[in-house]
């Protein structure tokens, strides 16, 4: 099983971005689908989740909610997070989670996103 995050840059306040996870080895469809994300010196924190398509429900930090959008290609088996109006606090290395059960739970190696004038 492999998760490979892409799409990560340096960009300006108020600009955009968006990640990719590609997936092998796994489904995307039938697992939990999350970003998480980590800045130097804090801890890793939850940003956006999109539950497995049988449920089809997602969740969003306060601190993205409005800006960022988490979905998913069934077809590319790939997850996405698309980034808009950019703070520099949203400055992170990005990371993918897949989740099925405790057993079936994998993350990708991550992608620095770096927001800057």
């Amino acid at each position: 099983v492999q998760l490979v995050e892409s799409g990560g840059g340096l960009v300006q306040p108020g600009g955009s971005l968006r990640l990719s996870c590609a997936a092998s080895g796994l489904t995307v469809s039938i697992y939990d689908m999350s970003w998480y994300r980590q800045a130097p010196g804090k801890e890793r924190e939850l940003v956006a989740v999109a539950t497995r398509a049988v449920v089809g429900s997602t969740y969003y930090a306060d601190s993205v909610k409005g800006r960022f959008t988490i979905s998913r290609d069934n077809a590319k088996n790939t997850a996405y997070l698309q980034m808009n109006n950019l703070k520099p606090e949203d400055t992170a290395v990005y990371y993918c989670r897949a989740r099925l059960q405790t057993s079936l739970d994998y993350w990708g190696q991550g992608t620095q996103v770096t927001v800057s004038s």
